[in-house]
């Protein structure tokens, strides 16, 4: 194993149910590891020891799914295969950096896809790979011309008033998981609104 491997996992956004992270912690005994988990009301946590490093992945719970939660660094092959497979598996989001002889190569994984790789060395980038959106220009003037984002944009108006009612609500009865999957919703929303508005 090359001594320098060093894998960093960031902004993950990967959704899962329990009998993923069932898999995951089987996966991982096969592969040898010494491992615990735990679990609490709110949270799940798998305890990984690789060497003498000891890697807690936690997933938060919300409602009968688990996302999973912080920035992991990974200096061990096997286990960052592992929790690749999983963002695949899961077709989830992540901004990956690998780090090897003095080299950094950043993949953006949208859906369980690299999107973008990027190479940086030193004080150079390099893009390596850029997925081009499937867009023909048909399509386009078929968007232009629909009347569509005008009528979901009224719509879009009705959801946000009654998402924000809903935030108000959970916000009086101090309900944290409401509360969360509400912002959720509002970011999605919100998001949406502007790439109406464009």
């Amino acid at each position: 194993m090359n001594k320098s491997y060093e894998v960093e996992y960031c902004n993950l956004e990967l959704r899962f149910d329990r009998r993923q992270i069932q898999n995951l912690i089987r996966d991982l005994i096969q592969e040898g590891y010494s491992l615990y988990w735990s679990e609490t009301e709110g949270q799940f946590l798998i305890s990984i020891r690789t060497g003498r490093k000891l890697v807690k992945l936690r997933f938060q719970r919300m409602k009968n799914r688990y996302k999973i939660v912080g920035d992991y660094t990974i200096k061990d092959e096997k286990l960052s295969e592992l929790l690749e497979k999983l963002i695949n598996d899961t077709r989830g989001h992540a901004i990956v950096k690998r780090i090897k002889d003095r080299q950094i190569v950043i993949e953006n994984i949208m859906f369980g896809e690299i999107i973008r790789l990027v190479e940086v060395s030193g004080m150079e980038h390099r893009i390596i790979y850029q997925k081009k959106p499937f867009v023909t220009i048909e399509e386009m003037i078929k968007a232009f011309q629909s009347k569509r984002a005008e009528e979901r944009a009224a719509v879009l108006r009705y959801e946000l008033d009654y998402e924000l009612t809903v935030l108000f609500d959970a916000l009086q009865e101090n309900n944290e998981e409401v509360i969360a999957e509400s912002k959720e919703k509002l970011a999605l929303l919100r998001s949406e609104m502007l790439q109406l508005e464009l």
